[in-house]
């Protein structure tokens, strides 16, 4: 299959015209401004004396010089046909193989929604195998770009190369993360056909996006189990990768594919001396910010307050009073005391107990001797930690946000929410890190609220999803 490359089609009166890849943009050179028309993607550069397009448009600037039946010469192409596909063959899944087949029909560009567990990783496997092309794999942390890294070597029987974590070789299938893209795809975006963004949720950003923008991959994927963003870019993908191509839900799969699982939330109580400092805390913030006139539904309300607090001691107060609130609500003594419960009710299961913030989690680690990993553990001692709790060493262990996607733990089987954001993204993510199938497991979800704060209007944000049926 090879549409954006052969021989042109038959001259026009225009000469041949030279393309050339140019830090993350096309130069199509001698071309005319009257057959540039022809072209939307192409802009008129006066001062390079050529047209210009984003790398990104490449295949639309080649598939409409073909039409135009204008011959050219491709220099702007430096990724290679892979001399073999995958050594290793595995039989996939049903869903697997419509999620192909579905991306396949839409010219091997799209997004594929499936949730964590189903073998999202497999169906890009098939997407390399299927195009044979140079490929690069973008993942968002260095775990992740450590278990793709293993993938496609033990799969492919090639060599690999790394992108970033001090790494930066470069071979015809590499792995990276999103802050190395950025980076050198203007560089390394004519070295790969097709690129795959694991967690692509994570790509519509000013900076990431531009790893798809000076890409000139004609083919692209788009891996993700929670493709919604609270900002709503993610309306941005269908230009960036493609359109959803195919979309699978959890409580589709939770059973056969997934394990079966149940959520269940608990409302706790603040004691009374807490509940009036928390009113207390919470009117010395609101009263600031109404002071102020601060919006803080709007996107810039949290930065305005961030902003205008420092300017005054009341602002700094209110800031002190705003961390107090939520603290009381995170960490509320009776939501500990369950935690208590919980852990000694699944004593012989494996947990992860997920907070907002590390503070939260390294109080849950020194009250009941568990381990934790926030984004200042490194990187071997995280991996000797997961595998305690996978061979049953620890029966639990306390996360910030790290732990929101790329661990592959089959042994856990217990969630505990101690607290959160209003993400949905990030509650299915929690939920998906215990779905894995692993025999006849059935996993469990405890979401931990107190009760009569703002956790509760957080807690209902975040369950606005099918996942989250009633217990």
């Amino acid at each position: 299959m090879k549409p954006f490359r052969g021989d042109p089609a038959p001259a026009t009166s225009q000469a041949m015209v030279e393309l050339v890849f140019v830090a993350g943009t096309i130069e199509v050179r001698g071309l005319s401004d009257e057959a540039a028309e022809a072209i939307p993607a192409l802009v008129r550069d006066a001062r390079a004396a050529c047209h210009r397009a984003r790398g990104l448009d490449y295949a639309e600037v080649v598939l409409g010089l073909v039409r135009a039946k204008i011959p050219y010469d491709d220099k702007a192409r430096a990724y290679a046909t892979l001399e073999h596909g995958a050594l290793a063959h595995r039989e996939p899944r049903p869903y697997q193989a419509e999620a192909i087949a579905a991306w396949k029909k839409a010219r091997g560009r799209g997004v594929v929604v499936l949730p964590t567990g189903a073998g999202k990783s497999h169906v890009a496997v098939m997407a390399i195998d299927a195009q044979r092309r140079s490929a690069l794999v973008v993942a968002p942390t260095l775990d992740l770009v450590r278990q793709w890294y293993d993938l496609l070597r033990s799969t492919f029987g090639v060599p690999v190369g790394i992108v970033g974590g001090g790494d930066h070789r470069v071979e015809s299938l590499t792995v990276t993360t999103y802050d190395s893209a950025y980076l050198h795809m203007e560089h390394l975006g004519n070295r790969f056909g097709l690129v795959i963004f694991d967690e692509v949720h994570h790509l519509p950003s000013e900076t990431y996006a531009l790893a798809a923008r000076f890409s000139l991959a004609p083919y692209r994927l788009g891996l993700t189990a929670t493709l919604e963003r609270t900002d709503g870019r993610e309306a941005e993908l269908a230009e960036l990768v493609g359109p959803t191509v195919y979309r699978r839900d959890i409580v589709e799969m939770s059973g056969a594919y997934l394990a079966d699982y149940e959520t269940v939330h608990v409302d706790v109580e603040l004691a009374e001396h807490e509940r009036e400092e928390y009113e207390a805390m919470r009117a010395v913030y609101r009263g600031f910010v109404k002071s102020q006139g601060i919006d803080m539904r709007s996107p810039n309300g949290w930065g305005e307050f961030i902003r205008r607090s420092t300017g005054s001691a009341a602002g700094r107060e209110a800031m002190r009073a705003y961390r107090r609130q939520r603290e009381l609500a995170f960490a509320a003594p009776a939501k500990l005391a369950y935690v208590e419960h919980l852990l000694h009710l699944h004593k012989d299961d494996r947990a992860i107990l997920f907070t907002q913030d590390n503070a939260t989690a390294y109080a849950i680690a020194r009250r009941f001797l568990v381990p934790v990993i926030t984004h200042q553990t490194k990187v071997s001692e995280r991996s000797s930690i997961l595998e305690k709790l996978a061979s049953g060493a620890y029966s639990a262990v306390a996360t910030s946000k790290v732990l929101n996607e790329g661990v592959d733990v089959p042994d856990a089987n217990v969630a505990i929410v101690v607290s959160g954001s209003g993400s949905v993204r990030e509650h299915v993510q929690r939920l998906g890190r215990v779905l894995r199938k692993k025999g006849d497991k059935r996993a469990v979800l405890y979401e931990l609220v107190t009760r009569d704060t703002t956790e509760a209007y957080t807690s209902q944000r975040r369950r606005e999803h099918s996942a989250y049926r009633p217990a």
